[in-house]
């Protein structure tokens, strides 16, 4: 995916989408939207969404992302929730905006600059 549309709290987001046609407008989430496991979604829930942080800190492409909406204490909040898992070793990762930590063992190269240092 491509560098994402600012969200209304001035992030930018691949995965924030919206559109304004004839006076209608359009916010939608793409990443919570593919989640039917999630509570609805607003554009006010991108102010402390841990996504773009995520994406901006860990570009690896092996790192698939999912996400949903979920309640907070008592019901009284809501919040976005990420899941992370690593496609190349098939692992949860538990922080997202480092990534797994076996990656870049199987970069292309590394285990070159890995042999020139021994």
């Amino acid at each position: 995916m491509g560098v994402g549309v600012k969200t209304p709290y001035g992030q930018e987001c691949r995965f924030y989408y919206e559109d304004y046609v004839r006076g209608r407008s359009t916010h939608e989430c793409r990443l919570i939207g593919r989640n039917p496991d999630s509570e609805r979604w607003e554009p006010k829930l991108c102010r402390d969404c841990p996504v773009p942080a995520i994406v901006r800190d860990n570009a690896c492409p092996n790192m698939a992302l999912e996400g949903k909406v979920v309640k907070g204490l008592l019901g009284l909040t809501r919040r976005v929730e990420v899941y992370a898992v690593c496609t190349l070793t098939l692992t949860k990762v538990q922080e997202p905006r480092v990534g797994c930590g076996q990656c870049h063992q199987h970069r292309p190269g590394a285990t070159i600059l890995h042999a020139q240092e021994k």
